[in-house]
């Protein structure tokens, strides 16, 4: 979203959508040309650069955080009408780059990959000059990825209770997600692009204040009742596992979620959006929370069309055990389900042919919704010659498994 100077006519050159980040391919600092000054000074702003006078609507002098400011200052315009805007843009940039403060990296990160900011503080002790033991960093990295995938989780559908449940594609939407130093184990900041995560940004700013009033409704009423209404809201078993981990041997944690200032607040959301804080006081109802998603989450009925890709029973005849790879039919990667003679032997002398099966079912929630109980109905599927290709590469390189599994009858 670009600002357009305010009482001028002059057009605004349209920002370009910033690609997604590659890891490892960005070094240069985006062009002068594509930068809005009203995003930058916003972005300086919210990284605890100083504003120290300047000609008020014309430009701003801003210094970093800390005492003195570290000797250095950067003159930002206030919009595009300003004579020379494009140079003093680029005379800023240079200086950001050549920076050694966080607080520069933050900014030049916000400017080429247009990013909403999710932060994590964790109230620990400092260690000697500043710095964090290996497990308290781990704990902190660890707790912050769970949140960022029970946010992804819950962007694409609601659950109590997700399992293996869209989780590799939830996993996937978290690769370009952009990653801080943790600063002594007690502070983290993750980059969510808004091109590809948006979604997720909203859904997990969502989920922790609906978890927080869930808590807050616990610890005066005695009743869980909130957390079932939350579910709609994205909390589930894993957000409430995230909180517990970042929580866990700390005075207090606190998560906040800052909007890029290009692209606006979202529908729905507050802006400036307030830290949602958690103390060890919440932990029990927070796991009591994840225990009862856990239990509440039913079975699903499904229809699963997938490979087969392991078989396996005590002897030539009778029931076995199949894992199939899932093609369609249920947002997990594979399930595990127990045939009887004949739709074992189905099983197998499709796999020996290249092609999938087709089975009816219901996915359980114990153990992730990876296992199909009660199946019934297997078939054969016929697949096109591209997916049959690959089935029967498999089958070659796995021929004398298979044939040990099927038996000799």
């Amino acid at each position: 979203m670009m600002h357009r100077p305010f009482g001028s006519d002059e057009p605004v050159p349209p920002v370009r959508p910033h690609p997604a980040p590659v890891a490892g391919h960005w070094t240069d600092p985006p062009e002068p040309a594509r930068v809005d000054p009203a995003v930058l000074g916003a972005l300086l702003l919210r990284h605890g650069w100083q504003r120290r006078g300047g000609a008020a609507g014309r430009y701003a002098r801003w210094t970093p955080p800390g005492p003195g400011g570290g000797g250095v200052s950067l003159l930002v315009p206030e919009s595009r009408a300003f004579p020379d805007c494009e140079d003093l843009i680029a005379e800023a940039l240079v200086a950001l780059t050549r920076s050694a403060s966080p607080a520069a990296r933050d900014v030049l990160v916000g400017l080429a990959v247009p990013s909403d900011e999710i932060r994590w503080w964790r109230d620990v002790p400092a260690g000697p000059a500043g710095a964090a033991t290996w497990p308290v960093e781990e704990q902190l990295r660890s707790a912050a990825r769970q949140m960022l995938l029970a946010g992804a989780l819950a962007a694409r559908g609601r659950a109590g209770y997700y399992g293996a449940r869209h989780r590799g594609p939830a996993t996937a939407s978290l690769e370009h997600v952009l990653v801080g130093p943790a600063t002594g184990g007690r502070q983290l900041t993750a980059f969510v692009p808004v091109l590809t995560g948006r979604p997720l940004a909203v859904r997990l700013h969502q989920a922790l204040h609906a978890a927080r009033e869930a808590v807050d409704y616990q610890r005066a009423t005695g009743g869980m009742d909130a957390f079932d209404g939350a579910v709609e809201a994205g909390v589930s078993h894993e957000l409430t596992e995230a909180i517990v981990a970042l929580v866990r041997g700390t005075e207090g944690a606190r998560i906040a979620v800052e909007w890029a200032p290009g692209a606006g607040v979202p529908e729905g959301c507050a802006a400036p959006a307030e830290p949602v804080e958690f103390s060890p006081g919440d932990l029990a109802v927070l796991r009591a929370a994840g225990a009862r998603y856990l239990r509440a989450e039913p079975s699903v009925p499904v229809r699963i069309t997938g490979a087969v890709v392991r078989m396996r029973r005590s002897s030539p005849g009778g029931d076995g055990a199949v894992r199939v790879r899932v093609i369609a039919g249920a947002e997990v990667p594979h399930v595990r389900m127990t045939l009887d003679e004949e739709s074992y032997r189905i099983a197998g002398h499709a796999h020996l042919v290249g092609l999938p099966i087709r089975v009816h079912g219901r996915l359980e929630s114990r153990g992730g919704f990876r296992r199909l109980t009660g199946a019934t109905g297997v078939v054969p599927v016929q697949v096109d010659e591209a997916e049959r290709d690959r089935l029967m590469k498999s089958l070659q390189e796995n021929l004398d498994f298979f044939e040990e599994a099927c038996g000799t009858d």
